[in-house]
């Protein structure tokens, strides 16, 4: 017979309930800890373990062999492969076609994305306000008047593009950034969270399964970025009743946080994934240990649920 203790009861509300039990309730839904879209409040450099953490020695050899990997830069490619005129009722725009490749290795990964002009044109904007003397060298394809749609045109840009992004990529504090990594993910993670949100989990996997790769080789900086999609995946396999695959993206996402107990994921991450273990007939008491001596150490209210917290990303 099910006990409470037990995910897997119905009267199972979680170790953080148990734990924040007589405990102020703090949060809301409307409150100031709301979490902001997107990739904001992401980009907190990559901490090493407390010196209370009880990380098991397998996850702090877990932990050291992903900072090493983080220590060596990974080195991307950018391509402009083709490029096509798109006429809309009240707009005519050449799409490019870029795609970006990781050197140094067989790469079966390579990311492939469109943008237009103007997307470039914002990047640049985007990038002046913060980085202007760094990019002052960088050259911008110009706007013309006329002959925009023309092949000789569009052959010219697609290798000044090409240029473009090499350059930016080139410079430490650009590529690091988040215009410059927006550019390149932002766009197809909005439309994957906005089909989480819309409950079409199929589409929104198959757009997270070509843009998280292209995020993690941008991220190595900051591991913690990939947590966001991570767990959308996690949500999308759950609802679509694919435990064991979402249970591997949670791993994932839980390797990316390693022992940073107060990101706003740890805990809804770590509350899902007891349930998951427990369908799945995996261990689920050392998650549910890991969980409670967290709250015991940095109590904190029980908030939002991960469905809750992933369907409220990338929102503008």
């Amino acid at each position: 017979m099910a006990s409470p203790k037990h995910p897997g009861s119905p009267g199972w509300m979680g170790p953080r309930a148990q734990c924040m039990a007589g405990t102020k309730q703090e949060a809301s839904a409307t409150g100031a800890d709301l979490p902001r879209p997107g990739p904001e409040g992401h980009l907190e450099a990559h901490s090493s373990p407390s010196s209370n953490s009880s990380m098991t020695t397998r996850e702090l050899q877990d932990y050291w062999r992903t900072e090493k990997r983080c220590w060596k830069r990974v080195k991307l490619l950018f391509e402009i492969s083709s490029a096509r005129i798109e006429e809309r009722k009240v707009s005519k725009f050449v799409m490019y076609q870029i795609v970006v490749i990781q050197t140094g290795s067989f790469d079966s990964n390579k990311a492939v994305l469109e943008r237009r002009y103007s997307d470039f044109e914002a990047l640049q904007k985007s990038l002046l306000k913060t980085f202007r003397e760094e990019i002052e060298d960088v050259v911008f394809p110009k706007k013309h008047l006329m002959g925009n749609f023309s092949e000789e045109m569009i052959s010219e840009r697609k290798l000044a593009f090409k240029e473009y992004l090499s350059l930016l990529y080139a410079i430490r504090c650009v590529r690091r950034s988040r215009e410059f990594i927006d550019f390149l993910t932002r766009p197809e993670l909005k439309e994957a969270f906005g089909c989480l949100r819309a409950g079409q989990y199929t589409k929104a996997l198959d757009i997270l399964v070509r843009v998280v790769p292209l995020q993690e080789k941008l991220t190595t900086h900051c591991p913690a970025m990939l947590v966001p999609p991570l767990c959308a995946m996690l949500v999308c396999h759950r609802d679509l009743e694919r435990p064991a695959e979402a249970f591997a993206a949670g791993e994932r996402a839980l390797q990316c946080l390693q022992a940073r107990e107060g990101h706003r994921y740890y805990a809804p991450l770590l509350d899902a994934m007891i349930r998951l273990a427990y369908t799945l007939g995996k261990d689920f008491v050392s998650l549910q240990e890991r969980l409670e001596e967290s709250q015991h150490r940095k109590p904190t209210p029980l908030g939002f649920t991960l469905k809750e917290l992933t369907v409220r990303e990338y929102l503008y």
